[in-house]
């Protein structure tokens, strides 16, 4: 079931992802978005590399994170991907 936030574009879904905070009518979750912000992309960017996602929706979940910090940084530290499972030719010499 999917639960309307005081943002406009952003839900929660129980089914998808857990009920994660998620851009409406797909399955990123507000971290995506927030993540490629903090590695320096312009929001007015970000749809190139989502391109499924509006400015509209990139600027909400970014509303979104300003008001829900502690929550939005829990998931992203949940979901960050441990230094030794990398694999060492990913990373750039």
């Amino acid at each position: 079931m999917t639960m309307a936030t005081e943002h406009p574009y952003i839900v929660r879904d129980e089914a998808i992802l857990g009920g994660e905070p998620i851009v409406k009518g797909t399955r990123t979750p507000v971290r995506a978005i927030v993540e490629n912000w903090r590695m320096g992309i312009a929001p007015e960017d970000i749809p190139q590399h989502l391109p499924h996602l509006t400015l509209a929706h990139v600027f909400d979940a970014l509303s979104y994170f300003a008001d829900h910090q502690p929550e939005i940084l829990q998931h992203i530290d949940r979901n960050r991907i441990p230094d030794d499972l990398i694999d060492p030719r990913s990373h750039p010499s």
